[in-house]
């Protein structure tokens, strides 16, 4: 199944213009691009969506175009909490 957008014939002129043949590929990034933005997509989400192999591809790619990791406070404390269980002696 595939999406079709109803864009308005200048607004489809004017991105067949920008993008030519890659207008299907820029959307798609578009889309994910503020789906992850909005807190909507994970950066997981958004690697499997835009074929990246890794995580990192996709954080390197969205550094690129100027967006932040999704990455707060509480996730970093989380984040310190796990690897201190992780780094515990085990009995």
């Amino acid at each position: 199944m595939s999406l079709v957008l109803n864009l308005p014939i200048s607004a489809e002129s004017a991105f067949r213009d920008a993008w030519g043949d890659q207008i299907d590929r820029k959307g798609l990034e578009a889309l994910a691009m503020e789906g992850y933005r909005e807190g909507k997509l994970s950066l997981g989400k958004l690697a499997e969506l835009l074929g990246f192999p890794t995580t990192q591809d996709a954080d390197s790619w969205l550094a690129e175009r100027g967006v932040a990791l999704n990455y707060s406070a509480n996730d970093f404390r989380d984040d310190c909490a796990t690897l201190d269980r992780l780094r515990a002696p085990r009995e």
